[in-house]
């Protein structure tokens, strides 16, 4: 992977004293005092004075050094002076309630483990210059909803621009056969309508058009616990269904060399198969269906690893990863992600798409549920995320995993 993995930590540690404090405005002398114990520098130190240029004017070499890292932050745009207050600073973009965006063109490297690499940036600031070859993108963007999120998003009228534009250098990258998948919302409806957008539609026409992505099947990803949507819809005015499904959409750039391997997501036989392969099939002949389903003495009788999985996809939103996550996030003070995908739908995908070894990406990567999958099943993972705080919170799920390191300390 080319994306380096390490880089100075006083870049990170200054961001993140900024990050951490209120409003994430910080003045200097407290900037010192927050670097200086991440560095293990005592005040005494930091405080030290030598000579300094042809004047000899005595200053301390640490806060000159931490300065100067504050003004290259300022240079990419992280950090901003507070307009009318001497030597107190801010990070320079906030996206939503105590949340900080990356500024376009900066990206930072947030954490990492000997598999995978976090990102603190704009996908397209990292894929548009990325060159090493991707087995599975799997990703939930933002939805177009009419009230963007925290995180941000856009209309449903940009959406398909927006996503071919974010898929474009991922495509470019994918391997023969590689594939994308993508957990979209099937919640999204005409203006003060109850029928629902065709924004999906368009979208799936729009990346085989553009893209040349053959959509090889339609998931939906089955979720009882959905709240009752569309409220005004199905609650309120009685006209529709309430929801209970969000649909994901598998695409390979070569359908004819798609990498999937149902073998590789096999589930366990019901008791009632495990019966008969026990006795050697069933005992009696059948026909259904005008002769197109017929049941011989050994039907079912081959013993096999397990069962095809069906293409739907039943989970629930309870998920431990996430739970651990949000304890995390209050720990530390941090605003907390408000659509998480349980960890189980990556990790079925990353099974089913790719061999171990091989990179998962993604490019809206939340909370780091992909990276998280990948991690554990072995595979290298890239995630990039424009949301510090959503980075911050992720990377203590992170800290047991060989080569784990962190920018935030």
């Amino acid at each position: 992977m080319n994306t380096p993995l390490r880089q100075i930590n006083l870049f990170a540690d200054i961001a993140n004293a900024y990050a951490e404090a209120p409003g994430g405005v910080l003045d200097n002398a407290s900037l010192y005092a927050d670097v200086a114990e991440c560095m293990g520098t005592t005040k005494e130190a930091l405080d030290a004075s030598i000579p300094i240029g042809r004047a000899g004017v005595p200053r301390s070499t640490i806060k000159r050094k931490i300065r100067w890292y504050q003004q290259t932050l300022k240079q990419l745009g992280i950090l901003e002076h507070v307009p009318g207050a001497r030597g107190v600073w801010q990070l320079s973009e906030k996206a939503g309630k105590d949340l900080h965006r990356a500024a376009t063109g900066v990206t930072l490297v947030a954490f990492n483990t000997d598999l995978g690499v976090a990102i603190w940036g704009a996908h397209q600031d990292v894929f548009r210059r990325f060159d090493e070859p991707i087995a599975l993108c799997i990703s939930s963007p933002p939805y177009p909803l009419r009230k963007a999120r925290d995180y941000g998003g856009t209309d449903e009228r940009q959406y398909v621009d927006f996503s071919c534009a974010a898929l474009e250098p991922i495509v470019r990258s994918l391997v023969p056969g590689g594939s994308i998948v993508l957990n979209l919302s099937g919640d999204i409806f005409e203006s003060k309508k109850p029928s629902r957008s065709l924004y999906l539609e368009r979208l799936v026409l729009a990346l085989n058009d553009r893209l040349g992505l053959a959509l090889m099947d339609r998931i939906p990803w089955v979720n009882y616990s959905k709240p009752p949507a569309p409220t005004y819809w199905a609650c309120v005015n009685r006209v529709q269904l309430a929801t209970a499904y969000e649909p994901l959409y598998w695409f390979t750039n070569d359908p004819d060399h798609v990498r999937s391997d149902n073998r590789r997501v096999l589930e366990a036989h019901s008791a009632q198969h495990q019966r008969l392969m026990a006795l050697g099939g069933e005992g009696r002949s059948a026909t259904y269906g005008n002769g197109a389903y017929r049941i011989r003495p050994d039907s079912f009788g081959r013993v096999t690893a397990g069962r095809i999985p069906r293409n739907v996809l039943e989970r629930g939103h309870a998920c431990s990863d996430t739970k651990a996550y949000r304890r995390q996030a209050q720990a530390l003070g941090l605003p907390k992600h408000g659509a998480i995908q349980p960890t189980s739908i990556p990790d079925f995908f990353i099974r089913f798409l790719t061999e171990p070894g091989e990179l998962v990406v993604d490019p809206f990567g939340g909370t780091v549920k992909t990276g998280l999958a990948a991690e554990r099943l072995g595979r290298r993972w890239l995630v990039t995320e424009w949301m510090y705080e959503y980075l911050r919170g992720a990377a203590e799920i992170f800290t047991h995993f060989a080569g784990f390191q962190s920018a935030f300390g």
